[in-house]
């Protein structure tokens, strides 16, 4: 597993942020419309491949149940966004933002993505106090 480090200085006010990229699998490994769990940084995280090659990557926690199953939900779409539903209870999150379509008030934490010479990497996002995310989707179709 390559780590690769920056630190991104924020306004006085707003706490620095150290981008740690995680290599997670090639990216010709990831089926499209598929999920697959990773551990980055000790974090479980579920990766997934859209039908149109976005890459996106989200905690693979459910927060209704509780239960370690993002990554193997069911991927489709609304409206125009990408979506998983939750294997357990059928919960629709949006890919981009984490926003439960059932219940925004529920959210997913969303990772930052990139592709580098066809490796998936991900970067992890730092939890705030109300439980929103930091880092949002990153750069999925760079392929540096």
């Amino acid at each position: 597993m390559t780590v690769l480090t920056s630190a991104v200085t924020r306004p006085a006010g707003h706490a620095t942020v150290v981008d740690e990229w995680v290599a997670v699998c090639p990216l010709q490994d990831l089926e499209a419309e598929r999920g697959v769990a990773a551990l980055v940084d000790g974090r479980q995280v579920a990766v997934f491949r859209t039908w149109d090659d976005g890459v996106h990557a989200v905690d693979h926690l459910d927060p209704f149940s509780g239960a370690h199953v993002i990554a193997r939900g069911i991927v489709g779409t609304r409206g125009d966004a990408p979506t998983v539903a939750s294997p357990m209870y059928k919960q629709v999150f949006d890919l981009r933002t984490g926003v439960c379509l059932d219940d925004a008030s529920v959210r997913l934490l969303v990772h930052r993505v990139r592709v580098r010479h066809g490796v998936v990497h991900v970067a992890l996002a730092r939890q705030d106090g109300d439980g929103s995310g930091v880092g949002g989707s990153g750069d999925p179709d760079s392929t540096g």
